[in-house]
């Protein structure tokens, strides 16, 4: 029986029971010494909140009611976290060991010792859980020096002068924006925004943004249903309105992966007679999805639209010719 086993079984007995329950007791139904008991009764009380108290007289524990009917009232939370809750944590804590001491320290310290808490609550007497799990960043760019201004006037809807350097073309350019929001992707941050410049919405890297300057011009806001429209109907973060849909053939092998991978909210994916597996998925640039098809080589082949299968094709060729 592990540590989490034996803290619902705890509860069961003390939620059950009319009369304080003795350690001896406890110690035989948790298959444990009394020294667990102890600390499991204090990591319940520490880290869950529960209200167990102790009767002298009666050599016993038992929850405190706190109310007239003696009924119990307490609820023990869910223990384990899931998936998305476990890297929400150990994300924020990592955020929080990295932000300098300064303005906010006061006011992060409680949020801090509040997670340190939880994930305490977790490793028992295993060591250090964020130690025994790692989250991978891979392909960050640096930060932008800029983000706090960005922020700061994305928040309070203020238009920005921006000079923006775009790497496809090699060019710097002005701009004068109105921020709609910011986004965090594949581990490096983005801006969605209204471009009075282009007269259109674009996304700008932040790391690309070379100057900016916050003017007192309010910003004009873009509806939600058109950002979504615009941000989130095709692929990849520079998407635009889905034009096109790729049709793409994984084989057998690699399919046991992608079956089970959301490469789009709008995917469609189906296992093929040959054992292989289609997807179709909506783009407008081709870009970002050309790059995650080179990725798998052999493995995938692009049955529509043609202009995708030549491109991808070039591409092969193009890496092929470096090493002959």
């Amino acid at each position: 029986m592990d540590r989490f086993d034996r803290i619902y079984d705890l509860h069961k007995i003390l939620s059950a029971s009319r009369y304080p329950v003795s350690r001896k007791r406890l110690e035989d139904e948790l298959e444990c010494s009394r020294a667990t008991v102890k600390r499991i009764i204090e990591s319940m009380r520490l880290y869950l909140n529960a209200p167990i108290a102790y009767d002298r007289k009666l050599n016993g524990y038992y929850y405190e009611t706190g109310n007239e009917s003696g009924e119990v009232m307490y609820e023990l939370p869910g223990i384990w976290f899931n998936a998305s809750e476990l890297q929400a944590l150990l994300t924020v804590q990592q955020l929080l060991q990295d932000v300098q001491p300064g303005l906010f320290e006061r006011q992060l310290a409680p949020l801090r010792e509040r997670i340190d808490d939880l994930l305490q609550l977790q490793q028992g007497e295993s060591g250090d859980l964020s130690g025994r799990i790692r989250i991978l960043h891979l392909a960050s760019r640096p930060g932008s020096e800029w983000f706090q201004l960005i922020a700061g006037a994305t928040a309070q809807r203020r238009q920005l002068e921006i000079d923006y350097y775009a790497r496809s073309s090699d060019t710097s350019s002005r701009r004068r924006i109105s921020p709609q929001r910011l986004v965090h992707y594949r581990d490096n941050w983005y801006l969605d925004a209204w471009c009075h410049t282009r007269d259109a919405l674009r996304t700008f890297s932040l790391d690309a943004i070379e100057s900016a300057r916050q003017l007192e011009t309010a910003a004009d806001d873009v509806g939600e249903k058109e950002l979504k429209t615009h941000f989130t109907s095709a692929y990849g973060i520079f998407s635009g309105e889905a034009t096109d849909e790729a049709v793409l053939h994984f084989s057998a092998e690699s399919a046991r992966w992608v079956a089970n991978e959301a490469w789009h909210a709008q995917q469609q994916g189906e296992w093929l007679d040959s054992g292989k597996y289609q997807m179709r998925i909506p783009y407008a640039n081709p870009t970002e999805l050309v790059m995650d098809i080179l990725r798998y080589g052999s493995n995938v082949e692009v049955i529509a639209p043609e202009s995708l299968r030549q491109l991808v094709s070039r591409r092969l060729h193009d890496a092929l010719a470096q090493y002959q």
